[in-house]
């Protein structure tokens, strides 16, 4: 047997270790379709498209970090039938055109959004049981004024404390004031009002726990269903029934969004200048003030300004008031 010859074909070449090079090109997406984000929970997000399809859908990895929240508009691909089971993709989060933010508290910087592009900031406290607490409404409205979104106070369980006399000052900052009660004949007439006022805007209610926010929302969007419960007799303190923020449809249009009670409402994210930029006359005097004026100076350009007309002076005295209320909460948080 003569001795086998070998050629160049036997040799057996083995592969590189190293892997293909990744592309930079990434996918287009120029078949993703438009969707508003309605819940979120626990890495699953609930969309409703523009054909009113319902999707569950997870943020895409290119995405990164970035937090979708309620009110976002994303655009959504893979599997957007809406069937039981079919999850689609979150590749890109518009732009917001605002947001409702907080930090855990006045130290932290962190901040959380809890909402984005909305019209209204509608702040639910109760007349009584719990009590109101001034504090968490200023801070509420300082967050509002900052982002531009109209802020309206609704007052409820009016059928069990008379309304705050300090809730009334808020009239002078334009704030719309609301009260209601859902044990009374007029509660009916209110519903109707308060349905006039949400009609083609994306609203957020926000509050205590206890006040009356899930209750509220069940006479607005009667299919809501949401978990009702009591004030603790002991603490004074309502209990969490809403673990997430959710938005709802309105029967004329717009949408409202129901959020867990907050009892913590950290502001130190905020640029104070942009609080007062709401107020254009107001902001218009500040402009002839010091530098780094806290605007609570004797020689702060409000107060001239408050007396050089006598028939104007009592209203700019209860804007400028309430206005310097709203910055102390600031200022609290900024020397904290």
């Amino acid at each position: 047997m003569s001795k086998r010859v070998y050629d160049e074909s036997d040799a057996r070449i083995r592969p590189a270790r190293s892997t293909r090079p990744r592309t930079k090109d990434r996918p287009s997406h120029d078949d993703a379709i438009s969707a508003l984000v309605t819940t979120v929970d626990r890495g699953r997000t609930t969309c409703i498209t523009e054909e009113r399809i319902i999707v569950t859908a997870m943020k895409s990895r290119e995405l990164g970090p970035k937090s979708v929240v309620v009110g976002d508009i994303v655009s959504l691909v893979g599997d957007v039938s809406g069937n039981e089971g079919s999850l689609a993709r979150i590749v890109v989060v518009n732009e917001r055109t605002n947001s409702l933010s907080r930090t855990v508290d006045d130290v932290a910087r962190v901040e959380r959004t809890i909402v984005a592009n909305i019209d209204q900031l509608l702040i639910v406290v109760a007349s009584a049981n719990p009590e109101p607490r001034r504090g968490l409404i200023d801070r509420f409205l300082v967050s509002a004024f900052h982002e531009s979104i109209k802020p309206i106070i609704i007052v409820t369980k009016v059928d069990v404390s008379p309304v705050p006399e300090f809730i009334q000052e808020y009239k002078a900052l334009g704030v719309d004031i609301i009260t209601t009660s859902s044990k009374t004949d007029a509660r009916a007439r209110d519903i109707t009002t308060i349905l006039d006022i949400l009609d083609d805007k994306i609203s957020v209610l926000v509050g205590h726990s206890g006040v009356g926010k899930s209750t509220l929302i069940n006479d607005l969007v009667p299919d809501a269903d949401r978990m009702t419960g009591d004030v603790n007799d002991v603490t004074g303190r309502g209990r969490h029934t809403s673990s997430s923020a959710i938005a709802l449809p309105l029967e004329n249009g717009g949408w409202i969004i129901d959020t867990p009670g907050i009892r913590a409402f950290g502001l130190s994210h905020l640029n104070k200048d942009r609080i007062i930029e709401s107020f254009p006359d107001i902001y218009q005097v500040t402009q002839s003030c010091m530098p780094n004026c806290s605007h609570h100076e004797i020689s702060c350009s409000l107060n001239p300004w408050i007396e050089s007309d006598p028939a104007l002076q009592v209203e700019r005295l209860r804007r400028v008031t309430s206005l310097r209320s709203l910055l102390e909460v600031k200022l609290a948080e900024d020397e904290g």
